[in-house]
């Protein structure tokens, strides 16, 4: 029996038309029933994230910033956080100035930029999000920031990706949570470090423990729990090493899953 179950956002819990679909929504509420923690694990901001599980009803702790900062949903308490290394900061902001790269940053759930841009618009009419333009960016740095996310073509970001782990070591995390978003957080700001940390807090073994979701950013999380679930519409690379590959998100892919593996 899966007693802890995480579930991606984005192309993963709710659908192209940014929903969570009734038939999920009853599948989410009958395993909470069976005494199963749901939670949500995505590279959002807590402020975004909590939003939609509010809406699904979900009252646990909840993972955000691709695993860097866990918080409770009843009084917000901080359960787990983890912050980009400072001198890692200073070098990818630098590397941005130099390279004229669009840079957003996290400072207490809020989100800031340089400049406003369309990259900037763009990504936050897709989260829903409100921006601060900051142009004094240097004294942002200098500031505890859970991730740093940079927004350009896929394949230069493909080729940025060696560079900087170069350029930052061991200390820092880097994925993709979609083709043309990079993002930066420390080595432990991982989904699957937060799912570990979270089990433990719930009593619950990880053999017990089930994960859902699409992107290369969601690996971490598949490959620690027990069952690693992918998406129909998963990138390929999380397909290969996911454990089933359920229906796309478009199709309730959370919900076919949830009945197969906790319902049934």
């Amino acid at each position: 029996m899966y007693k802890l179950i995480a579930i991606d956002i984005d192309d993963t819990l709710i659908n192209d038309d940014k929903e969570v679909t009734p038939a999920t929504q009853q599948a989410l509420e009958q395993a909470v029933a069976k005494d199963v923690v749901v939670t949500l694990a995505t590279g959002r901001a807590y402020a975004s994230a909590q939003a939609i599980a509010r809406q699904t009803g979900l009252n646990v702790p909840i993972i955000t910033y691709q695993g860097a900062l866990i918080k409770n949903l009843m009084d917000e308490k901080v359960l787990y956080e983890r912050y980009v290394p400072k001198h890692a900061a200073h070098k990818i902001f630098e590397y941005c100035i130099e390279h004229d790269l669009h840079l957003q940053v996290y400072i207490d759930d809020k989100l800031y930029a340089r400049e406003e841009n369309q990259k900037l618009i763009d990504y936050c009419e897709l989260n829903r999000t409100p921006y601060y333009v900051e142009p004094d960016f240097q004294k942002l740095i200098e500031q505890k920031t859970p991730k740093m996310l940079i927004i350009d073509d896929p394949e230069y970001l493909d080729k940025l990706i060696p560079v900087f782990r170069e350029l930052l070591g061991s200390e820092v995390h880097i994925t993709k949570s979609k083709p043309h978003f990079l993002e930066i957080m420390h080595s432990e700001g991982t989904k699957g470090h937060a799912l570990t940390f979270l089990a433990k807090h719930f009593d619950v073994d990880m053999s017990e423990t089930m994960a859902l979701g699409d992107s290369w950013n969601d690996h971490e999380m598949l490959e620690a729990a027990g069952l690693g679930v992918a998406m129909g519409n998963a990138i390929q690379a999380l397909k290969d090493i996911a454990d089933y590959v359920t229906l796309s998100n478009n199709e309730d892919g959370v919900k076919a899953a949830i009945e197969k593996f906790v319902l049934s």
